[in-house]
């Protein structure tokens, strides 16, 4: 079977589940915006994916096939990540500054989201975990779904 939109979502509309089997089709962070894709279904079989160049970015609970019996929903993996608690704003500009640097790709989480402090996210890298020890930023390793995708940015010098 080829998909070729998503339009629903059980976390926006919970009724789509009802007296239907959830199947959870679990997509690493890399694969959430391709467009065309094969993904394995529990138990068996595979779905295609043939969404059209600009969709939106698959995100957990998304309907990919619903059928009387059934629902087959978007799962996203945990993804290894460094969550860094800076102690203050200048501590948080000088990491932000050091990893843009590098051009990784971050995220951040407001006071009490992941930790009491504000965080940084960041794809877990052995680099920047040895640069974070060096410099005295707390920061702990953790497998966890990030609230978007990282991806890279395009940039030139």
């Amino acid at each position: 079977m080829i998909i070729t939109s998503i339009t629903d979502n059980i976390t926006d509309d919970p009724s789509l589940t009802a007296g239907r089997e959830v199947i959870g089709v679990t997509f690493v962070d890399l694969d959430l915006d391709k467009r065309i894709q094969r993904v394995q279904v529990p138990g068996g079989g595979e779905l295609g994916l043939r969404l059209v160049p600009g969709h939106a970015i698959l995100r957990e609970g998304d309907v990919l096939h619903r059928d009387d019996t059934s629902v087959h929903v978007v799962r996203i993996a945990p993804t290894d990540v460094l969550v860094i608690m800076p102690v203050d704003a200048h501590q948080m500009g000088f990491v932000a500054h050091s990893l843009g640097n590098r051009h990784l790709p971050a995220q951040f989480a407001a006071p009490g989201e992941l930790a009491e402090p504000a965080t940084m996210i960041v794809q877990y890298d052995h680099t920047v975990s040895a640069f974070l020890e060096d410099h005295e930023v707390s920061h702990e390793r953790r497998e966890l779904v990030p609230p978007m995708p990282f991806r890279h940015s395009g940039h030139s010098h």
